[in-house]
């Protein structure tokens, strides 16, 4: 977070004051009077605001609860929350008491008629982030996950976890982006929100993974074996209608409630009118609260103070521990929790209490019988600068006040030279007892040599997001010669890559966590304000077990010729991923904008063609009036009926209907547009870095199995490119003002591979005489010249080809080109025919991967397939299907990979201008100067044809223009 960026603080009032009448005791006005108003949910509600203020101080606070009535919602489900409990008498006599006092204590309170608390929350954080707003909001509701972003976390005070990206995607197996999706899948038992049956969160997870979005998933649908696949096909008519109630929505029309949105000055921090308060405290029996406002200089009691809570609470009291201004998730939000006394903020310690937590750090240390050494003096680091110049090879850990990479900066660094040995330079540690330390500039200086030598070898766990960390502070780290994380996922791509997980799998020791320094959730410390010992300890443990680790996998990698160049490989991409990061690339918001708009006045559109087609209105995303409409008022015929009977009008049924009926066609067109703008145009250009006006998007090198790249913050590989609209987001991709965007990729490379692998004489002769490869599958299939073959008998020679990669059945065909399954049963009996060895490579493959457990790459990746055996007929036939699709996968990702290294080198070799600024699928995107076109236009593709020599040609093919969609 910069110095002049603020915070929006959000609150769920629903969520708090249920937690809050939940966990207090039946307090009341007159103690020991049941007759008198119950009190327990306001006293609670007061500790949790005030502690929340002291953890999250925001420049604009909302406190958003749920008023009573209907919503949307209701009128879309009448069955919407249908099974709740109704509301305690008891919680229901302090609403109004909360509401008062919330609003006394300087926050803004909102309960708007009509529209939910969640989706108030939601389109005040949209509308905070897309100024800049850094948006903190505090719930213990997991669907609002959909919301987090960059800018948007949530905290959940009570059992102190975080849900910012990583802590979303830990906990659910989904980035952010895909949690409305996974909702959608998984349902909402509380709201009474049906999802898909017997489909969990792990499946639920597994699918949207593995197809990369729900759309993507149901158009995959009857390839989804067993009793899950048909529970997912049955409710295709549902689906829509229940993401629908999932949605957060994020463009409420909030004006009558705050008229000066979108300014948010009218949501600031209010100071807290203490002579109100104290009446209300007295009024509700809070003596303790209402005395601590008389005492003149002092702040409201702290929550929990004495007179106000039975004895009983004293029990779960906590001990006053010290407030850093350090900006991060802090102390407690326990509704006992007492914050620090006042004097206790941090402070430089004298030279005794340095030397007291040196020796702390030596003697943890020496417990174990480990040499850590904290290094708080010139000599002490003086002394360990000479050691890591000796060194043979040395192991980094940086310690950062963020997770993001762009952001991050450093607290401290450890350093091990050979196991058993490392050395800690704490830089930016605040507390009360924190040793006074070195200062960071100028440890950062005397290291700078060092870290920038080529020739001094290096090692990491996960080394990218260090040398991002130091390129923060002016440093590019040169010589990083190992990576334990990119060492696992060469040897063992099946399992956890994380240094916790190695260090217990490979040398049975499990170290400290960062949870058991920091805490976990809202009660989290930054690391800063780790205790100098601990965190030396913690810090030295990384990089003492990064360097034992990569003592026991590398020589095993190294003894293995093919392995050795995959790993190689994997090292090299990731130092062209950190230039490709930080390139970024230049987002046009106003071109996302006046897509947005378009997009917004042509679903209006299609809304009321809809209406006028139907002769009513009606809504658009409810199966049961579209069945009504369809069926019964325009008499379309019925083409299948769901596993209840129902009439059903999924995607399959409205395209087959859109051939001949004008209404199924704007239906589709208009949820294709409104997930094109809820997803990409309204949202794309708030993931921009505020400083630099780019995407910095994170490549995830450790993640698919195949050895492909992922991308998320934003996930570039999800851009839709099938829809004219979809393909014009690329525009807001663009070029500043000189230089060009270029795109090169490879043309269907995995034909190419597959043509390879299986060495078949037909294929590698079209390819090797140039032939158009459909038009040539197409002539073998149907016994006709080259030029005699249709266009239609070539789309279907296309849908064979690239339908037997990914191991399409006869039934998938057949439903691909709408033929009977007999027919698509024998196109593929004559393509194997006269495409013999492909057959063959597929039986042998097969049979392979079953003999070892796992399959190669042209260039010897691994890619392991635990099903491969298994007694289960549906798993099993599904890994036979990764066994033959994985080795052309996992070698297109190889090749892009040497792309990327190979023209990386041949621009830094020619010093020249331009920059690779994405890599998306088989794609390389460049920024360049305009100067340099004839050198892009030639060059790249002569290098990405040149970086592998197999059976048949490599074409990579280059397109420029201003913007991403002309580069195409």
């Amino acid at each position: 977070m910069t110095e002049t960026q603020k915070t929006l603080v959000l609150v769920d009032g629903s969520s708090y004051l249920y937690r809050a009448f939940h966990a207090m005791p039946d307090l009341r006005a007159v103690p020991g009077d049941p007759s008198s108003p119950p009190t327990g949910a306001i006293r609670g509600m007061i500790n949790m605001m005030q502690a929340l203020q002291k953890e999250q101080p925001g420049d604009y606070t909302v406190c958003v609860f749920d008023a009573s009535g209907p919503t949307f919602r209701d009128a879309l489900y009448p069955e919407y929350k249908a099974h709740r409990s109704p509301m305690p008498d008891d919680l229901r006599a302090q609403i109004a008491p909360i509401h008062e006092v919330v609003r006394l204590l300087g926050w803004t309170v909102l309960d708007i008629p009509g529209v939910e608390a969640d989706d108030v929350i939601g389109t005040l954080a949209r509308t905070a982030a897309a100024q800049g707003v850094r948006v903190i909001v505090s719930s213990g509701d997991k669907d609002l996950s959909q919301l987090v972003d960059p800018h948007v976390t949530i905290i959940d005070t009570m059992n102190g976890k975080v849900r910012d990206v990583a802590g979303v995607t830990a906990e659910f197996g989904v980035p952010p982006a895909l949690m409305i999706d996974f909702q959608t899948l998984v349902g909402d038992q509380v709201d009474n929100v049906p999802g898909v049956p017997k489909v969990g969160p792990k499946t639920a997870a597994k699918w949207l993974l593995e197809y990369g979005s729900l759309d993507a998933l149901l158009a995959h649908a009857d390839q989804i074996k067993g009793v899950a696949g048909q529970n997912l096909r049955d409710q295709r008519d549902w689906l829509p209608t229940g993401r629908q109630l999932v949605t957060i929505k994020t463009d409420c029309d909030l004006s009558e409630s705050l008229p000066g949105l979108p300014s948010l000055e009218g949501l600031a921090q209010r100071e807290r009118d203490n002579a109100s308060l104290r009446d209300f405290y007295e009024r509700y029996g809070f003596k303790g609260l209402a005395r601590s406002l008389e005492v003149p200089g002092k702040g409201a009691e702290p929550a929990g103070a004495a007179g106000d809570l039975p004895d009983r609470s004293a029990a779960v009291r906590r001990q006053p521990r010290s407030v850093s201004a350090a900006p991060a998730f802090g102390a407690s939000g326990d509704l006992f929790a007492e914050p620090a006394p006042p004097g206790t903020e941090s402070a430089p310690a004298d030279d005794a209490t340095a030397a007291a937590q040196a020796a702390e750090a030596t003697e943890l240390a020496a417990a174990s019988a480990l040499r850590y050494e904290t290094l708080l003096d010139w000599p002490a680091f003086d002394a360990w600068l000479d050691r890591l110049q000796a060194a043979e090879l040395v192991a980094i850990d940086t310690e950062t006040t963020s997770l993001d990479a762009m952001r991050a900066e450093i607290v401290g660094i450890s350093f091990s030279v050979q196991p058993g040995e490392a050395a800690y330079v704490p830089l930016l540690h605040a507390g009360p007892d924190a040793p006074v330390q070195l200062p960071r500039d100028e440890v950062l200086a005397r290291l700078k040599h060092w870290l920038e030598d080529p020739a001094a070898r290096k090692l990491g766990q996960h080394v990218k997001y260090d040398r991002h960390v130091f390129a923060n502070h002016g440093i590019e780290v040169r010589g990083y010669a190992h990576d334990t994380m990119l060492q696992s996922y060469v040897l063992e791509v099946h399992k956890p890559h994380n240094l916790a997980s190695l260090a217990e799998r490979h040398l049975g020791r499990s170290g400290i966590h960062y949870e058991d320094l920091c805490g976990k959730g809202a009660k989290q410390i930054p690391f800063a304000q780790v205790e100098v010992a601990r965190a030396a300890e913690y810090s030295c443990e990384d990089s003492d077990m990064t360097l034992e680790v990569h003592q026991l996998l590398w020589p095993l990698i190294e003894a293995d010729q093919k392995l050795s160049r995959i790993y190689q490989l994997e090292i090299d991409t990731s130092e062209a991923l950190f230039r490709v990061e930080r390139n970024g690339v230049l987002i046009d918001a106003p071109t996302l904008a006046r897509q947005s708009h378009e997009l917004g006045q042509r679903i209006l559109q299609l809304e009321a063609e809809a209406y006028e087609i139907a002769g009513q209105p009606f809504n658009l995303a409810s199966p049961k009036q579209l069945g009504e409409i369809f069926f019964d008022k325009l008499g379309l015929p019925v083409i299948k009926k769901t596993a209840t009977g129902a009439r059903s009008t999924d995607e399959e049924v409205l395209e087959k209907l859109a051939e001949d009926y004008p209404l199924p066609a704007k239906l589709l067109e208009h949820r294709s547009l409104s997930k094109l703008k809820g997803t990409y145009t309204d949202k794309l250009a708030s993931l921009a870095h505020p400083r630099t006006g780019r995407v910095h998007t994170h490549y995830a090198q450790a993640v698919a199995v195949t050895g492909r790249l992922s991308s998320n913050e934003p996930n570039l590989q999800n851009i839709p490119i099938r829809t004219p609209e979809g393909r014009r987001v690329r525009e807001a991709f663009v070029a500043p003002p000189g230089r060009l965007i270029a795109s090169a990729d490879y043309s269907q490379i995995e034909l190419r591979i597959m043509a390879h692998l299986s060495g078949d004489a037909a294929l590698l002769k079209a390819f090797a005489e140039g032939l158009d490869v459909h038009r040539a599958t197409a002539a073998e299939i149907f016994g006709l010249a080259p030029a005699e073959v249709s266009s239609e008998q070539r789309r279907y020679a296309k849908v064979i080809n690239f339908g037997l990669i990914y191991g399409m059945s006869g039934f998938g065909l057949a439903k691909a080109l709408g033929i009977d399954n007999a027919a698509a049963k024998n196109y593929i009996e004559r393509y194997f025919l006269r495409f013999s060895g492909v057959r063959d490579y597929m039986d042998q493959t097969k049979a392979q991967a079953k003999a070892q457990g796992y399959v190669e790459t042209v260039f010897g990746r691994r890619l392991y397939l635990p099903e491969i055996n298994s007694p289960n007929g549906p798993r099993r036939a599904a890994a036979e299907r990764a066994a033959i699709n994985a080795p052309m996968q996992g070698t297109a990702a190889d090749l892009i990979k040497l792309s990327m290294v190979a023209v990386q080198a041949a621009i830094d070799a020619q010093g020249l201008g331009t920059r690779i600024i994405m890599q998306v699928h088989d794609e390389l995107v460049f920024e360049l100067p305009e100067s340099e076109l004839d050198w892009v236009r030639t060059e790249v593709p002569r290098l990405m044809a040149g970086v592998a020599e197999l059976k048949v040609p490599l074409l990579a093919e280059v397109g420029v223009g201003a913007n991403w969609e002309q580069a195409h």
